[in-house]
């Protein structure tokens, strides 16, 4: 049983079979046709060379496949990740240089560190302090940096910058570059890809493949248009004629080794590691509660945190940069039929040939090719919808939401992420430290209490019965204490208090002594505080406090012996 908790491929190794083999592999074909130029683009995304981004796709997927509880998660590099580990880097090492990607691997070490970690202390709830509205804010603005950065590529110009507006300017500064060759390169892969998006699976149906098939195949288009277009670069020599090109990349698999990172670059790079695994676990798991929930599949956070830890460590340790779960990988994966994570051991195996063999062809791979496929991944990110969403349904979500985005696009992903962690948390503090507290009455004809603003309810002028919707801790207390004071200062014919603690599921000390402290308040205005429907665990913290000996009322089984109690008192 340890066993299986440490190692969950365990679980399904014991009732694999032959049916499961072939499904598995059949996902890994075209899930590593996909995986191949999309490792291509997001090394290159990430300011490192190509074949770092094959690297990062072959030892995270095998470490995954045993710690990892997704059975459909296909790990590697992602846009995302790979923009903020370019963002990261940026300050600290030119790209192309040795110290830049020894700071890219870095990145991963500390990353899969951090990780594991937090998964070893249980942290998997760490997704619950993280406003699901503000991320999808951060990824939507992401998606959009991600898409403009590449658009120097199709244009053949040089271009820097980490937001929308640096960016923009730079491109502009240097139009005088443009290049129609590339232009014409990078347009016509980017509307291949847009026209293979929307009519591919409709043309692999009509042409009698099984439309569960068709589905998966659709999305391998990008191969088609790498291969398309390296194929046009080497027949009419295009290089000549100012189409970049990604060049030699070196044959062979990554070399495993481990040499100690400067102290310096370490607490460099420790903030942007936290923000890579934060991000990175969030859309890895939520893309694997998703898939789970198809398959009626349990996925475990902490497990998770231990399985992304474990590959960025792996990627770390094979001359990688950080990866985590792939939204459109693991849906390919997912709609090819994948059963268990063999498949993306096979998919390992799949890249590990594509490094020894394929590498060569790839000579004539242009750059546009690699920009047009990252452009329309990172399509599927943006999604604005949310606006509209939070506008109708919560306005303090909708200003936190367009906040980040705003951050993100002028100020770059590093602030935009920084931002997006503190407007969560912001969300949170400010809807708990003013709870909704109701005043309830009792619907005649049963023992019910409800809001008094809401329904016909029988209530007694001398009773004043509140019910704060919040547990009770130092955000919230002096509101609860103070919005009890302003109600008996306007109803002078009050005589009791009665807190109905039927939500309230923990008293912080803080709040203990604000409830002290009312209860002396009350006492001096010969106002009794009573209590009702305290929990076990509540009532077990105020029994050891010594506050109950104390109280000037009582506490009541139920809100309706408290009301009959007291309401002719």
């Amino acid at each position: 049983m340890i066993v299986e908790r440490v190692f969950p491929a365990v679980t399904w190794l014991k009732s694999y079979n032959r049916v499961q083999f072939g499904q598995d592999a059949t996902a890994a074909f075209i899930v590593t046709m996909l995986l191949i130029p999309q490792s291509l683009a997001y090394a290159m995304l990430a300011g490192v060379p190509p074949e770092v981004g094959l690297y990062s796709s072959i030892l995270p997927l095998v470490l995954y496949a045993l710690f990892g509880t997704s059975s459909s998660l296909s790990v590697g590099p992602v846009a995302v990740a790979s923009l903020m580990t370019a963002t990261s880097l940026a300050a600290i090492a030119e790209q192309g240089t040795a110290s830049y990607l020894t700071g890219a691997i870095t990145l991963a070490l500390l990353s899969g560190v951090m990780l594991l970690l937090m998964g070893v202390m249980k942290l998997g709830m760490i997704t619950n302090l993280l406003s699901h509205s503000v991320i999808s804010g951060f990824i939507s603005a992401s998606g959009i940096i991600i898409a403009l950065s590449q658009v120097k590529h199709i244009l053949g110009v040089q271009a820097h910058g980490d937001n929308v507006v640096t960016q923009l300017l730079s491109m502009m500064s240097n139009i005088a570059q443009f290049n129609s060759m590339t232009f014409v390169v990078g347009v016509s892969v980017l509307m291949f890809l847009l026209l293979a998006r929307r009519y591919a699976k409709r043309c692999l149906v009509w042409l009698k493949i099984p439309e569960t098939y068709a589905a998966s195949l659709s999305k391998t288009a990008p191969i088609l248009g790498v291969l398309g277009s390296l194929s046009l670069v080497y027949v009419y020599d295009l290089q000549t004629y100012g189409v970049a090109i990604t060049g030699n990349i070196p044959v062979g698999l990554p070399h495993f080794g481990f040499s100690l990172p400067s102290l310096e670059l370490v607490k460099n790079l420790v903030l942007p590691a936290l923000m890579i695994s934060i991000i990175g676990y969030v859309e890895s798991i939520s893309v694997g509660k998703t898939l789970g929930a198809k398959r009626r599949e349990k996925v475990q956070p902490n497990q998770e945190l231990i399985g992304l830890g474990s590959a960025n460590i792996a990627s770390g340790l094979s001359g990688g940069f950080p990866v985590t779960g792939g939204f459109s990988r693991s849906v390919v994966n997912f709609d090819a039929g994948a059963v268990t994570q063999l498949a993306g051991v096979m998919t390992a195996i799949g890249i590990m040939i594509a490094s020894l063999v394929l590498t060569p062809v790839l000579f004539f791979l242009p750059k546009a090719t690699l920009a047009a496929t990252i452009i329309v991944a990172v399509i599927t990110l943006i999604d604005f919808s949310i606006l509209k969403k939070t506008w109708l349904f919560s306005r303090s979500d909708f200003y936190a939401v367009l906040a980040t985005i705003v951050i993100t696009l002028l100020l770059g992903v590093e602030v935009g992420v920084a931002s997006g962690v503190v407007l969560s948390i912001l969300l949170h503090l400010s809807r708990t430290s003013r709870p909704h507290v109701a005043e309830v009455g009792l619907i005649e004809g049963t023992e019910h209490f409800r809001n008094v603003k809401r329904y016909e309810v029988k209530t007694a002028a001398n009773l004043l019965c509140l019910r704060p919707d919040e547990s009770l801790f130092f955000v919230n207390a002096a509101f609860l204490e103070d919005y009890i004071v302003d109600c008996i200062n306007k109803r002078q014919e009050i005589t009791h208090v009665v807190i109905q603690c039927s939500a309230v599921n923990e008293i912080d000390f803080s709040a203990l002594e604000m409830l002290e402290s009312l209860n002396t308040q009350l006492k001096v205005a010969n106002i009794q505080l009573s209590l009702s429907e305290v929990k076990g665990p509540v009532m077990d913290c105020l029994e050891l406090s010594g506050f109950l000996q104390h109280l000037s009322g009582k506490v009541f089984l139920s809100q309706y012996q408290a009301f009959n109690s007291l309401s002719n008192a």
